[in-house]
């Protein structure tokens, strides 16, 4: 195993280990034994398979946030903006398929409102990339001014005929948009939770863009230019593209996040859907560390510790798997910079 490797894989178990302390200590507080309650999350969530589908439910858009947020970082950006790319995707996706006529075929209806989250997200991501590429402006500052706008945007959509009237969601869509549920495609033991075909689309995109990344050569350009612009734009590789683009690919992938609870779930978009998952994709890049199963494994994680935190709220509050997060990101970053120095001085010692 490489240092970087190594070094990445001890600082992830030591946020791992200090998130389980801390969930420790705060269970402890509560007055409550943290032993019994960690086996109640266990079991509420891998122990029984309507919580292994809610867990996998929980973890699809956390995947699919995570693959874009990666993707930027991939090459020197940092999207802040998937909360609001994913909103206005949902709100888009969501009327395109409730606007199709009765009965309109899957093989149609499908690629539609796939093709509207796509666009939509990328749409959103249009305005950072291009003042990144063009300007210069930094991406954190705009991705979270385009936040800001998305909500605006989406309630006034909402408000101004996109809605039922009287309520915040949308109508529903025609039966042949909804994504299919996992336990009608044969998996019988997953019946009740909310898992849908999302999952198997999140887990192709994953691939496809690690794929990209690695082979094509727009892809290996792409995380050059976030290796190092100024090299780049001495070897004529066009930098200000690589970057737009990789900034609309990012908001692209982050808007299919919302095809999950709009279309896998609820079959229709309503204010709020999705919140949270723009946000918690940035956890799921940093402790997936840009390999593929890093990232499935990081949106597993976080999955859990959502529908846990549903699972122990009797006995504690589920804010607490919500501190146990914060501390396991906290805790990652921090060893990763402390672990990478001692394994540098370590080679330096043998070396002298």
């Amino acid at each position: 195993m490489s240092p970087q490797r190594r070094a990445a894989l001890l600082a992830t178990v030591a946020g791992i280990a200090a998130g389980w302390l801390a969930f420790a200590l705060l269970v402890w507080a509560y007055g409550e034994s943290p032993r019994e309650i960690a086996g109640q999350l266990v079991m509420g969530t891998w122990g029984m398979p309507y919580g292994v589908g809610q867990v996998l439910y929980k973890a699809t858009p956390l995947l699919l946030t995570g693959v874009a947020v990666d993707l930027a970082l991939r090459a020197g950006l940092f999207n802040i903006g998937a909360e609001g790319q994913l909103a206005v995707a949902g709100l888009v996706a969501a009327s395109v398929g409730a606007s199709l006529p009765m009965g309109t075929s899957a093989w149609l209806a499908l690629p539609s409102v796939v093709a509207a989250a796509l666009l939509a997200g990328g749409a959103w991501a249009l305005i950072p990339a291009v003042l990144r590429a063009r300007f210069g402006a930094h991406e954190v500052i705009s991705t979270i001014m385009m936040n800001r706008i998305a909500d605006a945007a989406v309630g006034m959509g909402l408000a101004r005929g996109l809605a039922v009237p009287g309520t915040v969601r949308t109508p529903d869509v025609v039966q042949g948009a909804r994504l299919p549920r996992l336990e009608a495609l044969g998996l019988a033991s997953l019946h009740g939770s909310a898992v849908s075909l999302a999952l198997p689309l999140a887990l192709v995109v994953a691939v496809l863009v690690a794929g990209w990344l690695a082979r094509s050569r727009i892809g290996r350009e792409t995380i050059l230019v976030g290796l190092s612009p100024s090299a780049c734009a001495a070897e004529r590789i066009p930098v200000a593209r690589r970057i737009g683009g990789a900034l609309v690919l990012s908001g692209a992938i982050a808007g299919l996040a919302a095809l999950a609870p709009a279309l896998g779930y609820k079959g229709y978009y309503e204010s709020g859907m999705g919140a949270g998952a723009g946000f918690g994709g940035i956890a799921v890049a940093f402790l997936g560390r840009g390999h593929p199963v890093g990232l499935v494994l990081a949106a597993l994680l976080f999955g859990t510790l959502e529908q846990g935190g549903l699972v122990i709220n009797a006995r504690v509050p589920m804010e607490v798997t919500t501190v146990l997060q914060g501390v396991v990101i906290v805790a990652v970053a921090l060893a990763d910079s402390r672990v990478r120095a001692a394994l540098s001085l370590s080679r330096r010692r043998v070396a002298a």
